[in-house]
């Protein structure tokens, strides 16, 4: 029973009483039987309060236990990932970073075949807890070269993972953005540089979930809907 019907019924039943009381020719009501009547009402509607307040605390109880599951899910996989993959995660508040190991050769920007397992692995994650998040593409380079070069380097790296995300798995081509930081000061080792093998840590790609801090999803394999 929700609130305007209680309040209507023990509105009713007031006004019943009042009546019953004040009509000569009928029935008259004690006040003891009006305190009773009155009492019982009073029960009634605590009991049915109670149990909606019941009702809710467990409906409250099981969103918190879905979520915690979802949490644990996701960090059984990002665990399985680094594993798998070698890949460092950092979990942060807004988003996850992987620091995937995808490298490219001296002042190329290919995708390698070797690269595409990890990348998948990737999206099947991002598609499972986060369908509607965006995905941030960045690019590196070592610091050979110039630096506005460097920064249009990276950014062809950074476009050409994004461009296999979006044309190999499902993640659709706007949850992408590419961007490059060239040379960036973050890169992995200080004096590390090309050509040939040399410096090719420098040399890479990072992926960005930007979740803004909301909880995981859990969703069919690449589908993007809710299971």
């Amino acid at each position: 029973m929700n609130l305007l019907e209680r309040n209507t019924r023990g509105l009713g039943l007031m006004a019943a009483l009042a009546v019953a009381a004040s009509a000569g020719a009928c029935k008259t009501v004690s006040p003891d039987d009006m305190d009773a009547s009155l009492a019982q009402l009073r029960s009634e509607m605590q009991q049915e309060m109670q149990a909606g307040d019941e009702r809710l605390a467990g409906d409250m109880d099981a969103r918190f236990a879905d979520v915690d599951q979802r949490m644990a899910s996701l960090e059984s996989d990002l665990q399985q990932m680094e594993q798998d993959f070698e890949v460092s995660i950092a979990r942060l508040e807004d988003e996850l970073r992987f620091n995937v190991p995808v490298y490219f050769g001296f002042d190329d920007a290919t995708v390698e075949q070797e690269d595409e397992e990890v990348l998948a692995r990737f999206a099947s994650v991002a598609q499972k807890y986060y369908p509607q998040a965006q995905i941030t593409v960045e690019g590196f380079t070592d610091p050979a070269g110039d630096e506005q070069y460097n920064l249009w380097l990276g950014e062809q790296r950074a476009k050409a993972v994004a461009e296999y995300l979006s044309g190999s798995t499902a993640i659709s081509d706007e949850r992408l953005r590419a961007i490059s930081y060239g040379e960036d000061t973050r890169r992995l080792i200080s004096d590390g540089w090309g050509p040939g093998v040399s410096g090719w840590e420098n040399r890479r790609v990072v992926l960005v979930i930007d979740h803004d801090g909301q909880p995981p999803m859990m969703t069919t394999d690449g589908a993007g809907s809710e299971s």
